[in-house]
This record gives C-alpha cells, structure tokens and sequence, in this order.
C-alpha cells in the first residue's frame, strides 16, 4: 500500500490552518518545495519530510500514522474534562487523552481552606496561570503572594510551591502546566 505523502501532507497543513507560505517559512524551506510535494512532482527524502513537519510541528510518526478521517478533537465540552484532583483541590485536564500532548491545560477549583498539601511541591518544568475567581495564596521558594482575579503566575516548577485558598469563596484558575500530567 502506497501513502499519497502529497495529499497527506496538504490535508494536515490545512488542518493546522497554514498557507503553503506560512508552512515553509516556519519549517525553513521554500514555499516552492511545498507545491511540488503536495502536487506529488517531487518524492521528498525522510530528512525534508521531516523538516516541512516540524513546521507544524509534528513527528514523522504521527504524520505517517495520523487517520485522516478522523482528525485531533480540538474542541471540549465542560463534561468531557478529565478529574486528575481531589474533592477539595478539582484539576479538570483539557484533552487528557490526546496522545503527544506537550503542555496540560487545567481548569482548577480550589475550595475555600483548600491547600495543595503540607509539603510544597516540585516537579520538572513550567507552570503559569490566571486567578479567574477568588483569591489564591501562592508560595513560590521562600517568596508569598496572593492572587486575585486577573492575576497570573509563571515560575520554573523545580521550586519548592504551595497553593492556598484562604479565602470563604471557591478560587477558579485556568493553568498550564509542562511536561504533561498524565
């Protein structure tokens, strides 16, 4: 069975909402080159394949297995968040079955007296975010401040951190967080 790389290609392109322009100035190559790969004139080596994906970015993996009936859910209904948290900390995870997630997306609820826990966190990577209601205690190493709506964090997660609500109202923050929870 013989993949069609050209039409394979355009299909995915148009799916990621880039022109053939757009595309070859964000993999490095000529937009020439993108015509005549999806037109099929030119057979491009495994290396230029995967340099025009890692201007979408996908791997050469994905490109050859992707189904493209049946392209990435993009969009999600309140029901179908993911509950990765506990009764009192809720951590609803956006797309928690998408296979090569690069960041979790996370809708939080903290309930009032709610805390992250006793001992201050720390993991590998990123997290930022934005207080959407209530207010926030948060600990970031040996610095403390409270967040209210329309307030964001952004700190490097090796750093030892706490969340508390102190508060008598729920405190709602939409995060983001990297690597990805699983």
């Amino acid at each position: 069975m013989s993949i069609d790389v050209g039409t394979k290609l355009r299909s995915v392109r148009v799916a990621f909402g880039l022109s053939q322009r757009a595309l070859a100035r964000r993999a490095g190559v000529t937009n020439g080159l993108i015509s005549l790969i999806e037109q099929n004139r030119v057979s491009p080596s495994v290396s230029s394949l995967k340099k025009v994906l890692d201007g979408v970015p996908m791997t050469l993996a994905e490109f050859f297995t992707l189904d493209e009936g049946s392209a990435p859910q993009m969009f999600f209904g309140a029901d179908e968040l993911v509950e990765i948290g506990t009764e009192q900390v809720s951590q609803r995870l956006v797309a928690a079955q998408r296979s090569g997630r690069q960041l979790s997306l996370v809708h939080e609820r903290y309930a009032p007296g709610a805390v992250t826990g006793d001992e201050m966190l720390a993991h590998r990577g990123e997290e930022g975010g934005v207080v959407i209601r209530g207010r926030i205690e948060l600990t970031i190493g040996g610095s403390m401040r409270v967040l209210g709506p329309g307030d964001g964090y952004y700190f490097a997660s090796q750093l030892p951190h706490r969340f508390r609500n102190l508060g008598r109202e729920v405190c709602e923050i939409v995060s983001c967080v990297t690597p990805p929870r699983q």
